[in-house]
């Protein structure tokens, strides 16, 4: 050993209580802060999944009517786009792939609501409370509103 050492400095390396209390205190304050505004959260992330579902839906149909030259009828409905849809007005040109792998339902557990209207089609989800109209998170989430 070398004269030069300091022998009476033999502290380890680990935390004293006061810093384990302090940043226990931190951790609890920055708990108490974030944890309430991430529990409103998954509310808005359903509208926000709704939101992107019911776009990607009207964009496929754009695909099956540029495809056939029309919306599927209000009665082949959603379902035309995962397989070729029987009765009027037949698909002329159906992608044989179709146009979506596989329907899902909003993220309330409900189908989405299509419609043809003339021309054009409505397409939604009826929210929360899976009934039409409502406000807040019950509100329906159309495709025209988007």
């Amino acid at each position: 050993m070398n004269r030069n050492t300091v022998i009476g400095n033999n502290r380890s390396g680990g935390f004293t209580l006061i810093e384990i209390l302090v940043v226990v205190v931190i951790i609890g304050i920055l708990g108490a802060v974030i944890v309430p505004n991430l529990l409103g959260r998954p509310d808005q992330a359903r509208v926000t999944a709704a939101q992107g579902d019911v776009r990607s839906l009207a964009n496929a149909l754009d695909v099956y009517r540029l495809d056939n030259y029309q919306y599927p009828s209000t009665d082949q409905g959603l379902e035309a786009l995962v397989t070729r849809p029987t009765g009027f007005p037949e698909p002329k040109n159906y992608n044989q792939d179709g146009y979506v792998q596989k329907l899902k339902t909003d993220p309330w557990g409900s189908p989405y609501v299509y419609e043809r209207d003339g021309s054009n089609f409505l397409l939604f989800s009826l929210g929360a409370d899976g009934a039409e109209g409502g406000e807040g998170l019950n509100e329906d989430i159309r495709f025209a509103d988007l």
